[in-house]
């Protein structure tokens, strides 16, 4: 099982959504795309329940000395939420990702800048908000995500991606009051893999997404 691209990916996610949305699932709903990947099969799956399309831009929190291995996540100007396991495992201390988080809390602030260009962000109160990434792998982006909208006081919280690990997709179910993900295969590995074209979105394509003008 390969999607072709993100695409793809959110057309297929978005035909199970629609489905939720006939059996009366999904009243008022609003779309959260996580920026950059979420953002092109976020944008398939807000044409197809006709509903809003907005960004929620979290980011991951990567270890001082490899920043591909997420020791955490954080959305907006909230506190990070960290992985103790991982911190205790890579022996650190929360003093030594200052550096870290200081440098993610600035590209966070510009990307909210430039995505938004002015515009508040959206009331989620009493909405279905639906929280769309691209995979979900850890799944450390996606709950700093969700405990983010969480106290925004939606009346729905779904999270939503074409292919989960198992691990991430069970751990989203303490945080979403329902989680839909399309494959969740055992070897899982990374979410590129179960992508025939994976290729980095830019700012440029989130704008685009969000038919906003620089």
């Amino acid at each position: 099982m390969r999607f072709r691209d993100r695409r793809q990916a959110g057309r297929e996610l978005a035909e199970k959504l629609r489905a939720r949305q006939h059996e009366g699932a999904l009243p008022r709903p609003l779309v959260l795309a996580l920026p950059r990947g979420g953002v092109a099969v976020a944008s398939e799956v807000a044409a197809a329940l006709d509903a809003p399309l907005d960004v929620l831009v979290v980011r991951k929190i990567g270890a001082p000395f490899q920043e591909e291995y997420g020791v955490g996540a954080m959305a907006g100007d909230e506190v990070p939420l960290l992985d103790e396991d991982a911190l205790r495992h890579l022996g650190l201390g929360v003093a030594a990702l200052a550096p870290v988080i200081e440098r993610e809390r600035a590209e966070l602030r510009r990307r909210e800048r430039l995505y938004r260009q002015g515009r508040p962000a959206p009331d989620l109160r009493g909405r279905t908000v639906i929280v769309v990434d691209d995979g979900l792998a850890t799944g450390s982006t996606a709950r700093a995500a969700l405990r983010s909208v969480r106290r925004q006081e939606p009346a729905r919280l779904v999270l939503a991606a074409p292919v989960c690990s198992p691990e991430a997709a069970e751990l989203m179910r303490a945080e979403a009051d329902e989680v839909i993900c399309l494959h969740q295969p055992a070897a899982f590995m990374a979410v590129g893999l179960w992508y025939e074209n994976f290729d980095q979105l830019t700012d440029q394509d989130v704008l685009d997404a969000l038919h906003v003008q620089l």
